[in-house]
C-alpha cells in the first residue's frame, strides 16, 4: 500500500492518484505543491492570492466558506512572508508564501477527489515559477 506518492513515483509505479483513491476507499486527498521562484509581486499581493484561491475553488468545483484568512509574518527573517487560509466544502486550502526564496508551498486537502497534476501545473501557472515538487497522499 501507498501512503504517499510523489510526482515521479506515481509514474515509475505506475500507480496513479486516483487509483489508490478507488482501491483503498479513501477519506480524502492531500496534495501539497511547492512552486519555486514566482513571480515576486503575485505572491506578495493579497488580492491576486484572493484570485487564486477564487479560481482554484472553481477548478476543484468546490464552494468558498467565509473570506480567505491572511497573517503576515516572519519580517525581516529568512521567513518572512504571508500565511493564508480558506476553507473550501469539504476541504481546505492553506498556502505560506516566502518571500526571500519567492516560493508559494500549497496544501489542499479534500474528501473529494481532484488531480493533483492539474491542481499543480495551475498554481504553477497561475504564480508564474519555474518549477514546482509535488506530494500526494491518499487519507483513509
Amino acid at each position: 500500500m501507498l501512503s504517499a506518492i510523489t510526482r515521479s513515483e506515481a509514474r515509475s509505479k505506475e500507480i496513479s492518484p486516483i487509483d489508490e483513491f478507488d482501491h483503498n476507499k479513501a477519506w480524502g486527498l492531500y496534495t501539497s505543491v511547492d512552486i519555486h521562484n514566482c513571480h515576486p509581486d503575485y505572491i506578495r499581493d493579497k488580492e491576486l492570492i484572493q484570485q487564486y484561491v477564487l479560481q482554484l475553488s472553481e477548478i476543484l468545483r468546490m464552494k468558498c466558506f467565509g473570506a480567505t484568512q491572511f497573517s503576515n509574518m516572519g519580517s525581516d527573517t529568512k521567513c518572512e512572508g504571508c500565511s493564508m487560509t480558506q476553507f473550501v466544502d469539504s476541504s481546505l486550502v492553506s498556502g505560506r508564501f516566502a518571500y526571500k526564496s519567492n516560493t508559494a508551498y500549497i496544501d489542499i486537502f479534500s474528501c473529494k477527489y481532484y488531480d493533483p497534476e492539474v491542481i499543480s501545473h495551475f498554481t504553477l501557472s497561475y504564480f508564474k515559477g519555474s518549477d514546482y515538487s509535488l506530494n500526494v497522499t491518499v487519507r483513509k
